[in-house]
């Protein structure tokens, strides 16, 4: 039976669970459950603290895992990153006091808070600065005011914490991080049910990014209407009971959207619907 590791708790196991949900599995707790059995697909998840995941997946104790890059990174586990999953989207930056001048390549001598050294002692080993690293496990934002840190090492989304404890950002991110699919090795991915889970995933990711564009258009402009919106392969056409107009059927990129619509009443297309995929496989 496949075992999976999922995050037991936060944004990273609602993004999860919602995501396998969509793809078909069953993985929701009712509770505080520690492994849920998906018995018609033989799989069991696995709800671990996030940061512990990728150390499972290394050691083989675990087939699969979904987790956060960073952790990944900072755990300093031998595992292959499978499927970005696009969300639990993050950044990983360095934070001083806003009145400082300092930049990365000036930290040495100077001691740095973090939840994740082993990203930090990474960044300044490649940047040939010599400082130490100390390693919080929450509240790194309050470390420079209590004198345990002259600079800060986190995980940044809206940047509201920082600006709360009079901190600025600085230099470009340390590292992007987003939720990943784990293996444990090649052996692991080549399973046919490995397979299966990843063409379920890639399809709903995908899915997330295209629409279907649906419209009436002269039979004249048609030419016009196909350049706007071509598809994956080309659009379906069909004829409609008035022989000087056609419907007109494709996918595009859900951004591109509005545009899309406008460019195609421009082109005298009339009737234009936009509807939401699911999932897909292209």
């Amino acid at each position: 039976m496949l075992q999976i590791a999922i995050p037991n708790k936060g944004s990273l196991s609602e993004g999860t669970v919602e995501l396998l949900r969509e793809a078909g599995y069953r993985c929701k707790r009712s509770g505080r459950e520690l492994m849920i059995t998906d018995k018609k697909h033989e799989i069991e998840f696995i709800f671990l603290r996030p940061r512990d995941i990728a150390v499972y997946v290394n050691n083989g104790i675990l087939d699969l895992g979904i987790t956060g890059r960073d952790l990944v990174f900072d755990s300093q586990a031998d595992v292959i990153e499978t499927l970005p999953l696009n969300f639990g989207n993050s950044a990983f930056y360095y934070a001083l006091p806003k009145g400082s001048d300092k930049l990365p390549d000036d930290f040495a001598g100077m001691t740095i808070a973090t939840s994740y050294p082993n990203i930090v002692k990474g960044d300044l080993k490649a940047r040939n600065v010599d400082a130490k690293v100390v390693r919080l496990d929450g509240a790194v934002e309050i470390s420079i005011r209590l004198g345990v840190a002259d600079v800060i090492a986190d995980v940044v989304e809206s940047g509201r914490t920082l600006k709360e404890a009079g901190l600025k950002v600085i230099g470009e991110p340390i590292l992007q991080s987003e939720a990943v699919l784990i293996a444990h090795d090649q052996a692991t991915i080549e399973k046919n049910e490995v397979k299966q889970l990843i063409r379920r995933i890639r399809g709903i990711l995908v899915a997330k990014s295209y629409a279907m564009i649906e419209y009436d258009i002269p039979r004249e402009h048609l030419e016009q209407g196909c350049a706007i919106t071509p598809g994956i392969e080309s659009p379906t056409i069909a004829p409609l009971n008035n022989p000087d107009w056609v419907a007109v059927k494709s996918m595009i990129l859900q951004k591109e959207t509005n545009a899309i619509m406008d460019d195609l009443h421009d082109a005298g297309a009339r009737g234009i619907i936009v509807t939401d995929i699911r999932t897909c496989r292209i």
